[in-house]
């Protein structure tokens, strides 16, 4: 990298903290959780330190930081980055929904978009907010009433709801996965208005107090707080909310791309992350197409800053080439090698002391779609980590998709999920229209097409009890060792598809070979393929 070429590093000081560093022809991006094998974790200054060492770099060459947080705004002297020897004058500060509304323009290939961020909360009052994209940059056009309560956003919202039935807030992927058992016409009552581009939600109190309050006026029944899908009740009030919020969505989308102009759409902030709803909505007569970054959430908050940032500092509107997530730096064969033979110094901990052969492979791809074609769960490791939450061949867990009950070991033994909880297929890109009713790609798995019928009883185990599958497409050109593993489990079976989830066991995605082997070693996976090496339990 050029000294002479412009660097900007992002960091998020809220919740899912991270840094990203940003140049014109560079982007490194990782979350402080998976560093400091924290969940949710706040924090940036692991993550700042791994992006410079992998960019090789120091703070001096740094031309400008970006931060942003959520609630009130903070200030560039509260960043504490002076402390680093970062003068104030290379530090800026950027509105939480900007940020977000930058990752989802910036890396999509649109020209001019709408763009539409949804969150549980930015900065100040902010839930619901949309912006005109244009190569020119952002500019914002409106968002939600400044007077309507935070507990009335479709964020918030979701949030109590999955709070209520028992999980943390963050965890609204399980509420979206449980709404697919439920009767969504169970209970009558509505969740939310839209008009003129604006949501008003019908809770008036965040959190499960909410939920409570709202259940209490409405007459309504959703059974026991914390029943986790234990209680048909609480599992009918999961797909009341999810039919509830797909419908504000829909009308949001389409009030604002009237008022824009544009209907090329981007979405960003966490509820973007909601697979069924956006497969709705790109299915919308008035959406030409859709585009939601895989760190769609404050994952991608980091990154987010870093692109403004460079926007300021150039005036030119980053549009870097956007085809994967692996934003996270690559280890070589000697740094595996060095967790293989668990020297110290490969910041090895060993959970569970587990014996290990390994050896290197010259095609570690056909290696693995054999043992995935004979049944087997394996660990794969492979590049750079993905930023966003949702493994894509970097960092996952890969199984036969043609047997439930890989799924199931999958759920019981080795991520001890709950059992409603469906896993993604990951298919060749050029093969995704056999089996998925998907007219393109959806290389992020931000998708949830339904499984072609007579698909179905191939592959029964990523296909949801909808019929739908959270697909991921992978292009070769992109994911040449990901790709190739797939082409070769299809030379075998006859199937172009394997079941692909996270590399972690209720902890963060791991992130390093050293995580990846400790992981291994504290659970029931059959192998796993670390780089170009096989590594088996004896």
């Amino acid at each position: 990298m050029s000294v002479d070429e412009p660097c900007v590093v992002g960091i998020n000081f809220g919740h899912d903290g991270g840094a990203a560093l940003l140049t014109p022809t560079r982007m490194v991006a990782i979350g402080e959780e998976r560093l400091n094998r924290s969940r949710y974790s706040p924090g940036w200054q692991a993550s700042l330190l791994y992006c410079l060492r992998a960019a090789g770099i120091g703070l001096s060459e740094i031309d400008l930081v970006v931060a942003s947080n959520y609630g009130e705004q903070i200030t560039v002297a509260e960043t504490g980055l002076s402390h680093l020897g970062i003068p104030d004058d290379r530090v800026r500060v950027v509105d939480h929904h900007l940020s977000h509304a930058y990752t989802a323009f910036c890396l999509s290939d649109f020209s001019h978009a709408t763009v539409i961020v949804t969150d549980g909360g930015g900065n100040n009052t902010d839930t619901e907010t949309y912006y005109a994209g244009t190569p020119d940059g952002l500019v914002r056009l409106g968002g939600n009433d400044p007077g309507r309560p935070r507990a009335g956003a479709v964020g918030a919202t979701y949030e109590a709801f999955t709070e209520y039935l028992g999980w943390n807030f963050q965890e609204a992927g399980k509420t979206m996965a449980l709404a697919s058992f439920g009767d969504p016409t169970r209970f009558a009552a509505t969740l939310f208005d839209v008009q003129d581009g604006r949501v008003t939600g019908r809770l008036d109190q965040t959190h499960a107090r909410g939920v409570v309050a709202y259940a209490r006026r409405h007459g309504l029944d959703f059974g026991p707080l914390g029943s986790r899908g234990a209680d048909q009740r609480g599992i009918d009030a999961a797909a009341h909310l999810q039919a509830e919020v797909e419908t504000a969505l829909c009308a949001l989308v389409l009030q604002n791309v009237a008022e824009v102009g544009y209907d090329n759409v981007c979405l960003a902030g966490g509820v973007a992350l909601n697979c069924v709803a956006n497969d709705r909505i790109r299915r919308l007569p008035g959406v030409a197409d859709l585009f939601v970054p895989p760190a769609a959430s404050d994952r991608g908050q980091a990154l987010g800053n870093a692109l403004y940032g460079l926007h300021q500092l150039t005036g030119e509107l980053p549009r870097p080439l956007f085809r994967s997530d692996s934003l996270g730096r690559t280890y070589s064969d000697a740094e595996i090698e060095l967790t293989l033979r668990r020297d110290p110094r490969s910041g090895l901990v060993e959970r569970r002391f587990v014996p290990f052969s390994y050896r290197r492979e010259s095609d570690i791809a056909a290696c693995a779609a054999q043992l995935i074609a004979d049944g087997k769960l394996i660990g794969w490791f492979t590049g750079g980590s993905e930023l966003g939450p949702r493994a894509l061949g970097y960092r996952s867990m890969l199984a036969d998709p043609r047997t439930v009950g890989s799924r199931d070991a999958l759920n019981n033994r080795i991520k001890h999920r709950e059992p409603f909880r469906p896993f993604a297929p990951a298919v060749l890109v050029e093969r995704a229209a056999d089996w998925f009713e998907l007219a393109g790609p959806s290389p992020f798995m931000l998708l949830a097409p339904a499984v072609r019928p007579e698909c179905r009883e191939t592959i029964p185990g990523v296909v949801h009890v909808d019929g739908t599958a959270r697909v991921q497409t992978v292009d070769p050109a992109v994911a040449p060792q990901f790709g190739a593993l797939i082409a070769h489990f299809e030379k075998i079976t006859g199937v172009p598809v394997v079941l692909n989830t996270s590399f972690n066991d209720r902890e963060p995605i791991v992130e390093t070979p050293a995580d990846a082997l400790a992981t291994f070693q504290d659970s029931d996976l059959d192998a796993l393929c670390l780089g170009d090496y096989l590594v088996e339990k004896v």
